[in-house]
């Protein structure tokens, strides 16, 4: 007991730990910190609201481009098709081939009713002028003046006979399509054998050469919307491509339903079921300004458009 006592003695009493002294710039970083982090979020606030409601911008927009109605100008039996869907063609290329056997037939009767007419009229001529010289007690006036008459109408009709004789030559010209632009097929069907009428399309081809974009902005941000102005497209297809462009103009008018007339003329107004008025939307037209190589780009594409207020041509 004594030994235990004694080592209790002996052992070092542990001292309390020494308080560590407060640190007096501790609050300045807690400030700075706050003042760091509120100025932050207000740079952010101003940018998002620069970004979405002082700049005009849209997700409603389209890529678009010119699409040509092939159209024969002619009916017949489409004898032989020689391009495929999505090939690109050039200006002048054949597209098809219209059968010309019943064209050349038409050439054949109206150079043939050409001869005939030419041969008429030469002959009504000579005899015009061999009337024409003889005297009054041979042939009576009304005579000479019939003559004539039937020479004039004969060469009348040789002229209706190369128009016909034109006419037939174009038709057969015109069973050989022949691309108007350079561009794409596109949507094609047509198949030889198939019938093509003329004036109704029988295939398409999108001119790639000339594409545009057609943003849909609400009626209320058009105020801060100028032709001139810049613009920059991203495409659903491609958001890290950032392209450029610049507005071209403002369309001037969108179908309105309650714009049609009645049988009995009045017009036509739909019953509104609801106080809520929804923005409509106008085309804006929007030129590119360059496409990069390699970028593809398809008519009806989806894009987001944005106008750079104050930066344009």
């Amino acid at each position: 007991m004594f030994d235990s006592v004694q080592r209790d003695l002996m052992t070092p009493v542990a001292k309390p730990p020494t308080p560590a002294a407060a640190r007096p710039y501790k609050p300045v970083f807690s400030i700075l910190a706050t003042v760091i982090v509120v100025m932050g979020a207000l740079w952010l606030g101003a940018l998002a609201w620069t970004r979405y409601d002082a700049t005009p911008w849209t997700r409603d927009a389209r890529v678009r481009a010119y699409a040509i109605a092939i159209t024969p100008e002619i009916s017949g039996r489409i004898v032989s098709v020689d391009v495929h869907a999505n090939q690109t063609v050039r200006r002048g290329q054949v597209l098809m081939r219209i059968d010309p056997s019943d064209f050349e037939n038409a050439l054949a009767a109206a150079q043939a009713a050409l001869a005939a007419d030419e041969a008429t009229a030469r002959m009504k001529a000579a005899d015009a002028s061999r009337r024409a010289r003889l005297p009054s007690m041979a042939v009576s006036a009304e005579a000479q003046q019939n003559a004539a008459a039937a020479a004039q109408a004969a060469a009348a009709a040789v002229m209706g006979d190369k128009a016909r004789v034109a006419q037939a030559l174009l038709n057969l010209r015109r069973t050989v399509v022949k691309a108007p632009v350079t561009g794409t097929i596109t949507n094609l069907t047509l198949h030889a054998g198939d019938y093509a009428h003329a004036g109704s399309a029988a295939l398409t081809l999108v001119d790639a050469r000339d594409i545009w974009v057609t943003a849909y902005f609400e009626e209320t941000e058009l105020g801060r919307i100028r032709p001139g102005e810049a613009a920059k497209i991203q495409l659903l297809a491609d958001p890290g491509q950032v392209l450029t462009g610049v507005v071209q103009g403002i369309g001037r008018g969108i179908a309105v339903s309650d714009a049609q007339t009645s049988a009995g003329g009045l017009p036509v107004v739909n019953p509104v079921y609801s106080w809520v008025r929804l923005s409509q939307r106008i085309p804006v037209h929007i030129a590119l300004d360059h496409v990069p190589p390699g970028l593809f780009l398809a008519a009806g594409m989806s894009a987001t458009v944005r106008i750079v207020p104050g930066h344009g041509r």
